[in-house]
């Protein structure tokens, strides 16, 4: 089905290959997970099998490529989309009309099909992902679930062979992001497409692959094998198989259920000390009193209370649509609620204008592109110092603690998303803010980077600062969060220690919570604390 031998690619002007030596073999059916450090060519070994790449991007390109017979190098995007079905990171971006319907169809129209076809397409796939009762909703009413399942929609209407994904979860709550999972799984199996999906949240996927694609970094040639085989060679690995392989489980659990059969046997004794670090004193940096705001009439925060102090990290979770990234917006000034009180580092943020609120306040959007305009890594640091009236700094330190120390002379457009979203924070960062206003900054890191992350943002706010971070990533909440704030319907529904908040959770507990059953034991650190034993 699909070939590859001895590829390689270079974007324009860049140093070094994105690709070097990639070969690798694809039969029918199979269900492959390409994964690997962020900035290691993922994405672009994806594009490579539509001909997006070099054909959109440019570059130079080298070795073999073939999927179903055809070279997508030579005959292009527009010719491998009736065979490779593509589906980017962001489906908004990739949604060109405004109704489900309309959005199914529009690719068969520019390809001619014939009315009836068309019709008859869009009925079969509406009823195979289920969303049907959304064929007259406006996309851009959709929550993020809906919205990706409408854009895999969008490709399946012209019956490729392979579909192609890319990290299609990275946006998504636990639920949303199952059922898509689960819609991918059943188009392998039933209709026997050809699955390719880039992921950094292994804990999601793993268990469906046949195949896995390691990709260390740019330019070095992947690993690939069976999940198993890769895994065990992977410095970073989900929860389920970082506690198999210390343990020395044989074959590794990708699954709960797989877990189970070994975990059953272990005798714990688990801490029943408190997950929260020190009982917070004086007042709030951060207070949320009864907040208000619709969109176009639609509630999107209704009575929102949310407290926040002097050297705490404190997570925002909930699903897509509960109310997180409006709540972000009203404490940076860019949105103001229609009643309520909001207190930000001792500013009143319903009054302040913008400009006031911003020298105290650092916000990083999911999208970190629109905070990203010059020309280096390094100006983008320099020009919010510039902005604030602060001396200029060596950006090279704060740069190594983001992994970006050899990124300082790139242009940040050119960069992964994971790494535009660290230079992103970097940018903020320079500007030395006492409140830290994240939304999603996990997106598009690979498993170390996100430990790095949450080992930076302890000790940056155990220099007496808060970071408020809305985010969906259950595994790396449980590793630095002081708190837990879990949203619903625009209301905190619970508000807590992480233990108590995601401990019996059903959509929000990490893979060892539901694993054990007690709320004590979060992480792969807490079993083999429980277990007396330190990680090997």
């Amino acid at each position: 089905m699909i070939r590859l031998q001895g590829l390689g690619y270079r974007y324009p002007e860049a140093e070094g290959p994105a690709l070097r030596d990639v070969t690798l073999r694809v039969e029918e059916g199979e269900f492959v997970l390409v994964t690997g450090a962020s900035g290691s060519g993922k994405s672009t070994l994806l594009r490579a099998l539509n001909g997006l790449v070099p054909h959109f991007s440019g570059g130079s390109v080298w070795g073999e490529v073939r999927v179903a017979g055809h070279d997508p190098v030579a005959e292009g995007p527009g010719a491998m989309s009736r065979i490779v079905g593509f589906v980017q990171q962001d489906p908004e971006a990739q949604f060109v009309v405004d109704t489900v319907e309309d959005e199914l169809a529009f690719a068969m129209e520019n390809h001619g099909f014939p009315p009836a076809v068309m019709r008859k397409r869009v009925e079969e796939v509406l009823d195979q992902l289920g969303i049907a009762h959304l064929r007259h909703r406006r996309v851009s009413t959709l929550s993020g679930g809906e919205k990706q399942r409408v854009a895999i929609g969008s490709v399946l209407t012209l019956q490729p062979r392979v579909l192609v994904l890319d990290e299609p979860t990275s946006q998504l709550d636990p639920q949303a992001a199952e059922e898509v999972l689960t819609t991918l799984r059943h188009l392998n199996l039933d209709l026997g497409l050809t699955v390719i999906i880039s992921e950094h949240r292994l804990e999601r996927v793993v268990q469906y692959a046949d195949k896995v694609v390691y990709m260390p970094q740019a330019g070095v040639p992947p690993v690939v094998g069976t999940p198993e085989e890769v895994l065990r060679q992977m410095p970073y690995r989900p929860p389920l198989v970082e506690l198999g392989v210390a343990l020395g489980w044989h074959p590794l659990p990708l699954t709960l259920k797989d877990a189970r059969r070994w975990a059953r046997d272990l005798i714990l004794h688990p801490s029943d000390g408190s997950d929260v670090r020190d009982e917070p004193s004086g007042l709030p940096v951060l207070w949320a009193e009864d907040v208000w705001y619709a969109y176009n009439g639609t509630p999107a925060l209704q009575g929102m209370r949310l407290s926040a102090w002097q050297g705490q990290l404190v997570a925002l979770m909930g699903r897509n649509g509960s109310g997180k990234t409006t709540l972000l917006k009203c404490l940076v000034g860019l949105l103001r609620p229609a009643r309520g009180r909001l207190l930000v580092a001792g500013l009143d943020a319903v009054q302040s204008p913008l400009e006031a609120l911003v020298v105290h306040v650092g916000y990083v959007p999911q999208d970190p592109g629109a905070l990203l305009f010059a020309e280096t890594v390094a100006e983008e640091l320099a020009f919010t110092r510039q902005a604030r009236g602060l001396p200029p700094t060596d950006p090279g330190p704060l740069l190594d603690l983001l992994g970006l120390g050899d990124k300082a002379l790139r242009y940040p457009r050119d960069l992964s998303v994971g790494e535009r979203q660290r230079v992103a924070l970097g940018a903020v960062l320079a500007g030395e803010p006492e409140v830290l206003l994240l939304d999603e900054p996990t997106r598009g890191m690979d498993l170390e980077q996100k430990a790095t992350l949450a080992r930076f943002l302890r000790r940056w706010v155990e220099g007496g600062r808060t970071a408020l971070i809305a985010t969906h990533d259950v595994e790396w909440v449980a590793q630095c969060a002081d708190r837990v704030v879990l949203m619903g319907e625009g209301q905190a529904v619970a508000e807590g220690p992480p233990r108590e908040v995601m401990g019996g959770s059903l959509a929000f507990a990490t893979q060892m919570a539901k694993l054990f059953g007690d709320p004590r034991l979060l992480t792969v650190e807490d079993v083999l604390q429980a277990l007396g034993r330190a990680r090997p």
